[in-house]
């Protein structure tokens, strides 16, 4: 499926995290790697911009975190992000650029894309993020299926085995997720992609088109 590419869904000019893309043409084919990828990124980070801060959690000098935040490794926080009061970072986590993880936002095993938003009561698990993209307050990724087989990307005409068991969403540059919204495991959402809150979302959604319901997914007006 080409929207499912990872061409087709980010710009890799907006993350730290380039080189884990390099060679995968799905993203979730990245998933298994991030914790990797984190810890020989890590090590090779410049002293002089990001902090050592515990084990194997780095962090931008520009970038906020409070207090009551959990942060757990392997983790990379680039600069200028936020991560607010009682977010709980549980490792295998890359939070990009001016990214904000809000108020009880968990996060497991993903990459944040810069400038992505999950600012308020968010679950994101074992997903990506693209740039820009804003997950609304109360909505989440469902990661697992409640049968427990493995996930498989479904698009209209098509299907494609990932071959693990946790896949969360993958969501591409400039996507808006209403509140309260549920994105099932191996939801991929297109570039621009909009999609109405307290929706419960599987499967592909092409980019430039706004997801009210199953039955009715239309183009953006341009």
């Amino acid at each position: 499926m080409e929207e499912c590419k990872v061409t087709k869904l980010y710009d890799l000019t907006q993350t730290i995290a380039a080189d884990l893309f390099k060679d995968a043409e799905y993203p979730w084919e990245v998933l298994p790697q991030i914790s990797a990828f984190i810890m020989k990124l890590g090590e090779t980070l410049p002293a002089d911009r990001y902090q050592r801060q515990g084990e194997n959690v780095w962090v931008a000098k520009s970038a906020k975190v409070a207090a009551a935040a959990s942060i757990t490794g392997p983790c990379i926080i680039d600069g200028d992000a936020e991560i607010r009061h009682c977010a709980f970072i549980r490792g295998n986590a890359i939070v990009g650029k001016g990214a904000v993880v809000g108020n009880s936002t968990e996060l497991k095993n993903v990459v944040l894309f810069n400038g992505v938003q999950v600012p308020h009561y968010n679950y994101v698990g074992d997903s990506i993020l693209g740039y820009k993209a804003h997950m609304g307050a109360g909505s989440i990724t469902s990661n697992v299926k409640s049968d427990k087989t493995l996930v498989v990307i479904k698009g209209e005409q098509e299907q494609i085995p990932t071959g693990l068991k946790k896949v969360g969403a993958m969501l591409g540059d400039e996507v808006e997720v209403g509140c309260n919204s549920v994105l099932n495991p191996g939801t991929v959402i297109g570039r621009r992609g909009q999609v109405y809150p307290t929706s419960c979302v599987r499967g592909v959604i092409p980019a430039d088109h706004i997801y009210k319901d199953r039955e009715h997914v239309i183009a953006r007006i341009q």
